[in-house]
This record gives structure tokens, C-alpha cells and sequence, in this order.
């Protein structure tokens, strides 16, 4: 979210700390366009290979692959107790305001929240087991960046306090930065000051497009160059995902409900010992809801300051870390709640629902997702359950609404085409399927599908969702002239 997820989530929510951060994330945002290292227009020391006939414009997406890199330590403090702390920043941005310089130190200091979400209850390890997760910084306009981090603790001898390397970047690719957090941490092993060299060469690589793959050359003493391969997935909508963790966690008849609340935008919250299966099963989970986009709040782990969030009256995912359990659950508002304990062992999955998460699909399509997903192999590689399962939920999405695209009708060159929402909606056969439908088609992320699909002035576009409605038609013309 594969780990993954969040700082001010999908939304915003109402006043308080949430707000301030998305203004200081909006305005930080200009300020990162205009300061980008003059470097960056330079010629790029990398080379982006995939199908040989590509334009270079097909093989580059245009974008860089992070904004900065950050090393967060927790350090002593001189009254006592420990905090987070930066102690290694990439690009340094010099000759900037001072309105400028103090709006990056306040974004800086929230992305330490998220490398350490745990507040100040930290002392000094001999042993810490080394976990990736990832975060999302919302703004105020919506726009996202992704937080990637990789906590362990450093070589040495003794008691000594853990690390966190977070990577920011506008690119979701899970797979693809925890490989450059490997070779983060291997530079660390010999130097700090030997990150820039290679930190500096991946910032002036581009992006390869989707299926593609840039090799970045580095120079490590003792080592000699090496090439550093970076692909991308062809799917991009899955590279941010593995549903290794969700399907570890939970059964498939679990995974269902979840899927059933969020589909209906209830609220949500994850509990887990390890920020990377939070981060990992939100990511996942929010995929499920393909070709849709959660439109709400969505923070994977939320950090001790801020547990405020989860009294919020709107829709949201949210992770938990376990031991904050019993203090969120204190004044915790259960109306729409559903608490998923993804902890190994747990005594309750649900320790809190609504009570109708398994009746809210339609009882034919479920069977159908459980058969659809018993396909998937024990031991099958990642690209494989991604495939899998993305495709039992898409279906499951073809199903129930594949068929909107001839009540999208256009009105004129100038103008938004228009939804018929009650014809759309009188066309569904069975019943059952239509009392769902009925449901969805109140939801936020229904609503902006069919918002974007009446400003493009056509229903259908490329893509994995489109694919498989054709299919689908397909499918059922042939049946249909069968019986004919």
C-alpha cells in the first residue's frame, strides 16, 4: 500500500489539525515546482528499455520518480523522552523565503508523524525487525502524494534507536520503491553520504511508462558500477497492490464484508500489531473497489496525535495500530462502524459491525466472487493473485453496472453529456441486484465515475473495466442467439 496508505486522507475532514495540513501541503506544492534542482532538465544518465518500437514520449511518463528523500531517527530529547527526528534530507532546497523555509518544515514534521506513528514511547533496541509501509499526503484540491517508508534499526552494537528512510513521491508503485529502499539501505550500511550519488541519479532517471523499465547506473566503492533495473508493472492500477496480506488475514467469505462496507462507504477501521499489514491490506482493499476510487478519508496508519479521526461522523478507512485500541474505542461512535481485528490469533475479526455486511451483495453474484477467487494457487506469484482477484471484482463491477454506457447521452459539442439515471437503473434484472444498484448509486464514488464519464461525452475508454465489459456482452449475446 505491496504496503501501503495516508496523511490527510482521501478528504479533508472539517477543521483542526487535517485542515491545517492539507493548506500546508497545497501551498508546499507550488513551492516544490518552483525550486526543483536546475539538474532536472538535464539529460538524464539512464536508459529506459521495453517494447524497442515505443516513442520516447510512450516510454517516459514525463513525471520524476520522487520529490525527496528523508532519513527520520528517534533521538533523545534534552527534557527527557524520545522524538523523531530528521536527520538527512534529499534535495536540500536552499535560497528559499522564509514563508517558504517554514512551510517545509511543518510538512517535514508530518511526515515524521507517519515514519513514527507511535508518539514518543519509544527507548533504545538491540533487535527490531525491519518493516516498508507507506502513507498518503492529501491536499486541499485532492491531489496525492505517496509516503514510503522502511524502518529498521542500524548496524552497530547495544541499545541503539531505529531508523526510518520515507521516499515522497507522486508515483504509486509499492513494488518498484521498496527495491530503491534496498539500495538505500545497503549505501546506508557504508555511508550516509553515499545515498546522494545514487539518490541523484534516480531523480534525473524518468519514470518509465507502465511495462517499462529504466536502468540507472551507480558506482559503490569496493563494488564497482552497477545497473539498478526499475519496471513497472503493465497494470498500473494493481502496482501499488498485493493482496497477499488481505487474503492471509482474512477468508475469502471475510474479505466480502469488507468489501460490502466499503463498497457502500461505511466507516472502517483496521487493527494490526505491524504498520506494514495495515498499510498493505487498505491499499488492497481500496483496489478492490476498481474501476471506482474511494472518495473519502483513507489513512493507513493513523498517528497517535491525530486519533481523533476516527470519531469522525464520514466515511473512512483507517488503520490502527493495536495497542491504541481500547483508547479510540472509548468515545468510539459505532453507528455505520465496522472493526476488523487483522492481529494472527485474534479471538473476534469483527468486533464491531452493523449486522447486515453479509446480506448487502446479492447472494448469486457472492457465490460467484467465492468461486471465482477459490481459483487462485496456494503459492501463486503476486502478478498472478493480482490477476485473480482483480478480475472476480471487476466482474462482479460488470455485473451490476457494466451496462450504464447507452444511458450516457450526449447533448451537444459544448455540453456535459447527461446520465439517465432512471432508465439505467429500471434495466437491471433481478430484483435483488437492483435493490443493491439502488444503494451504490448513492455513493460518492459512483457519482464522480459517471460525472467523469458524461465530461468526456462518452461512456467507454480504454482500460482493464472496459475490456472485460465487452467481454461480457459478448458472452451474453452469444448465450442469448444460443437459445434462439
Amino acid at each position: 500500500m505491496n504496503d501501503g496508505t495516508v496523511m490527510a486522507g482521501e478528504n479533508v475532514i472539517g477543521e483542526g489539525r487535517f485542515k491545517r495540513f492539507g493548506s500546508v501541503l497545497s501551498s508546499f506544492r507550488g513551492k516544490l515546482s518552483k525550486g526543483g534542482s536546475a539538474k532536472e532538465t538535464d539529460q538524464p544518465p539512464a536508459t529506459v528499455t521495453g517494447a524497442e518500437d515505443l516513442s520516447v514520449k510512450e516510454r517516459y511518463t514525463g513525471q520524476f520518480f520522487f520529490e525527496y528523500l528523508v532519513v527520520v531517527k528517534i533521538s533523545k530529547k534534552q527534557g527527557g523522552g524520545y522524538e523523531p527526528k530528521i536527520i538527512y534530507q534529499f534535495p536540500k532546497r536552499d535560497g528559499m523565503m522564509r514563508c517558504q523555509k517554514e512551510e517545509e518544515e511543518k510538512i517535514l514534521k508530518a511526515i515524521t508523524l507517519f515514519c513514527f506513528p507511535e508518539g514518543i514511547s519509544w527507548a533504545p533496541l538491540t533487535e527490531y525487525r525491519s518493516e516498508t509501509f507507506s502513507f498518503v499526503l492529501t491536499e486541499m484540491d485532492g491531489s496525492r502524494r505517496n509516503g514510503y517508508c522502511r524502518r529498521l534499526l542500524p548496524h552497530g552494537d547495544g541499545a541503539r534507536s531505529p531508523e526510518a528512510y520515507c521516499i515522497v513521491s507522486r508515483l504509486a508503485c509499492f513494488g518498484l520503491f521498496s527495491k530503491i529502499f534496498d539500495e538505500v539501505e545497503k549505501r546506508r550500511q557504508k555511508s550516509m553520504a553515499m545515498i546522494y550519488p545514487f539518490m541523484q541519479s534516480l531523480r534525473e532517471a524518468p519514470v518509465p511508462a507502465p511495462g517499462n523499465t529504466v536502468n540507472i547506473k551507480s558506482f559503490i566503492p569496493e563494488s564497482g558500477t552497477e545497473i539498478i533495473s526499475l519496471t513497472r508493472p503493465l497494470d498500473s492500477w494493481l502496482e501499488h497492490v498485493d493482496f497477499h496480506t488481505l487474503f492471509r488475514c482474512l477468508t475469502d467469505k471475510q474479505v466480502l464484508k469488507v468489501f460490502a462496507s466499503t463498497v457502500l462507504e461505511r466507516r472502517i477501521i483496521f487493527i494490526a500489531e505491524e504498520l506494514s499489514t495495515l498499510s498493505q491490506v487498505i491499499n488492497a482493499v481500496a483496489a478492490l473497489l476498481y474501476p471506482f476510487v474511494w472518495q473519502h478519508t483513507l489513512i493507513s496508519i493513523v498517528p497517535q496525535i491525530l486519533m481523533t479521526v476516527t470519531m469522525a461522523p464520514t466515511p473512512f478507512l483507517l488503520g490502527v495500530q493495536k495497542r491504541l485500541f481500547n483508547e479510540i474505542m472509548e468515545e468510539a461512535d459505532t453507528t455505520n462502524l465496522l472493526v476488523v481485528d487483522l492481529s494472527e490469533g485474534a479471538e473476534k475479526t469483527f468486533i464491531v459491525e452493523v449486522g447486515d455486511e453479509s446480506s448487502i451483495l446479492p447472494q448469486k453474484l457472492q457465490e460467484e466472487l467465492l468461486q471465482q477467487l477459490s481459483a487462485r494457487k496456494e503459492n501463486s506469484s503476486p502478478e498472478e493473485l493480482n490477476r485473480v482477484v482483480s478480475e472476480a471484482f471487476v466482474s462482479f463491477f460488470v455485473k451490476t453496472v457494466g451496462h450504464f454506457a447507452p444511458y450516457i447521452k450526449p447533448q451537444g459539442a459544448d455540453q456535459p453529456a447527461v446520465f439517465q439515471k432512471r432508465n439505467f437503473y429500471k434495466a437491471i434484472e433481478p430484483k435483488n441486484v437492483r435493490h443493491f444498484v439502488k444503494k451504490f448509486m448513492l455513493t460518492q464514488m459512483f457519482d464522480l465515475f459517471i460525472q467523469e464519464a458524461e465530461q468526456r461525452q462518452t461512456a467507454t475508454q480504454g482500460g482493464f473495466f472496459y475490456k472485460k465489459i465487452v467481454e461480457y456482452q459478448e458472452k451474453k449475446r452469444k448465450e442469448k442467439s444460443k437459445k434462439h
